[in-house]
């Protein structure tokens, strides 16, 4: 056994079935022996579509992702999905080629540190140092990955480390201990207290709800205590969206009942959320009424923004059982019902062309129960988060810290692979497409049904929208009005494809989309002047929502 051996054994000891990746020298022996692992191995086109298929397969399934790149420009490659899966909480284990350890720091061919360049961007790091370690530091690279805070995990392999053989392998025994939670009975009966003593209570969740796996216990707990409940974009789902409990996706692009809601409330329950400055508009003045009650498993997160009354650190499941209880908050809760009816959306856009808000949620009720949507980032994604009906935070892939353009594609292949009886839909712009658009030749390879819906405005669309309003209408860099032939693009990759552009063609397009047997690509034309509303100015509060001059979007 040989070190390249003893990954590959590490790695399907962890149980992992996909891998994705794309080779290169330095991590060409670690190649070599892939063409023996009992998992397989999928060929990206690009290392940061590699990263960012390991993260949508790691939301998607709920297991840690893995792509291995070579050295210099393939481990960079990497580094935006790694940030990607840091900043919204992905448990991945990276793993890059290095130039043999005698040539390390000489600026030999392909040497990067990239050790040095992830520090800021990943839970933990390794740089392998002997063959001897290596099946023990790749179990540990997992086990740091899923656990607490779940995040990316960086291994750095010398060359030569990964030919030399194995004398005496290191048998695994995990060293990970999570911080004991401490007895929380006092600010368990305090935060019931709060409960109980409120007039007007709020649940704030977000991600790390679905990423603790606590999506049951949440649930019980809403239904139990009839508390209303706003979400951040990553907390999509978490209570299903058509539920009557659910005001919506509060903050920025946030619907008007959950903002609203929140500026109103007496006591905020934040549940795995981290106060965002997208979902909370100027700081000073959100909830500015409330209370709080802080759950999290992450200690470095409550209190860093807005100091709690009470902060339950820790699993959140204990946390949500020990709370759950009947209330009666009749009067507010009718007061958010009726912010939720009063300014529920119109879809009956005037005009002829394609409605994008109209056609997402069509689309959603159109779709089978098991849908997955992956969103790339821009305006299309806040149309997806404002409209598309969820049932489950694992139904949602979008990236919410980093927001990166080109996530979609490479994250619908990952949660493919990772659910192949799933529909995915990957929901993408004109802009955002471009940035991986490489991958449909991914698509094609491996045969996966993956459906595409591409937006086309000819724009940059948010940042043409920034420009219109925050700018004078001084429009720099965002006219993408030479898009190549898109329906072209897509069956030159053999990807079959089809384009609408008026409103009375939107059933159609959707029952290709939902029911094509292959991967296939939708291509919508839109205004390019569509903005999405309501938005909340940079520096204002979440009750300055601005709103669409020329159409009416509530009601």
């Amino acid at each position: 056994m040989i070190g390249a051996d003893a990954i590959i054994r590490a790695i399907e000891d962890e149980g992992s079935d996909i891998v994705f990746g794309y080779p290169g020298g330095a991590i060409m022996p670690v190649f070599d022996r892939l063409l023996d692992a009992k998992f397989k191995l999928i060929l990206v086109r690009h290392e940061q579509g590699g990263a960012l298929a390991a993260d949508g397969y790691a939301r998607a399934t709920g297991k840690v992702g893995v792509c291995i790149a070579t050295s210099g420009p393939g481990a960079t490659n990497l580094v935006t999905g790694i940030a990607n899966a840091y900043l919204d909480s992905v448990p991945m284990v990276c793993i890059t080629g290095q130039v043999a350890s005698p040539f390390m720091g000489t600026d030999a061919f392909q040497e990067v540190d990239i050790f040095g360049m992830c520090l800021g961007v990943v839970k933990h790091s390794f740089i392998a140092r002997s063959a001897d370690e290596l099946y023990s530091l790749v179990r540990e690279a997992f086990a740091i990955a899923r656990s607490g805070r779940p995040g990316p995990v960086l291994i750095d392999l010398p060359k030569d480390i990964s030919v030399r053989e194995v004398q005496k392998p290191l048998l695994y025994e995990s060293s990970r201990q999570l911080p004991s939670v401490e007895s929380r009975e006092d600010s368990l009966d305090l935060a019931e207290i709060m409960l109980r003593e409120s007039f007007r209570p709020l649940i704030y969740v977000g991600g790390g709800v679905g990423i603790s796996q606590s999506v049951g216990v949440f649930r019980q707990f809403v239904n139990t205590t009839r508390i209303p409940v706003v979400s951040t974009l990553k907390g999509l789902g978490t209570l299903e969206t058509e539920h009557p409990l659910f005001l919506g996706m509060l903050g920025m692009h946030g619907l008007k009942a959950a903002n609203y809601a929140v500026q109103n409330c007496d006591l905020l329950i934040v549940v795995g959320a981290r106060f965002d400055d997208r979902a909370t508009g100027k700081l000073q003045e959100f909830a500015p009424h409330a209370k709080v009650i802080h759950m999290d498993i992450d200690p470095a997160e409550i209190g860093k923004l807005r100091a709690p009354q009470v902060s339950l650190c820790g699993p959140l499941v204990h946390s949500l059982e020990a709370l759950s209880m009947p209330l009666e908050k009749v009067d507010w809760l009718e007061q958010c019902l009726v912010w939720k009816e009063e300014h529920r959306w119109n879809y009956e856009a005037p005009g002829e062309g394609i409605y994008a808000p109209r056609l997402l949620q069509l689309c959603s009720r159109l779709v089978p129960r098991r849908t997955i949507v992956t969103a790339d980032v821009g305006q299309h994604q806040m149309w997806v988060a404002q409209h598309f009906a969820l049932n489950h935070p694992n139904d949602h892939l979008t990236s919410g810290g980093l927001g990166t353009m080109g996530f979609g594609l490479p994250a619908a292949i990952g949660a493919q692979l990772g659910d192949p009886d799933a529909l995915v839909i990957c929901v993408s712009g004109d802009g955002s497409i471009m940035m991986n658009i490489q991958e449909l030749a991914t698509l094609n390879r491996y045969k996966l049904p993956v459906k595409i819906l591409l937006f086309d405005n000819q724009r940059l669309g948010m940042v043409r929208q920034w420009q219109e309003l925050f700018f004078k209408e001084r429009y720099s860099a965002v006219d993408l009005s030479d898009n190549p032939d898109f329906v072209a693009v897509a069956k030159s990759f053999g990807i079959d494809a089809f384009m609408i552009e008026d409103r009375r063609e939107e059933i159609v397009g959707i029952d290709f989309l939902i029911n094509h047997s292959g991967p296939c690509l939708l291509h919508v034309k839109i205004d390019p002047q569509a903005n999405v509303w309501p938005l909340v100015p940079p520096g204002a509060s979440n009750t300055q929502m601005m709103e669409d001059s020329r159409h009416v979007v509530s009601r």
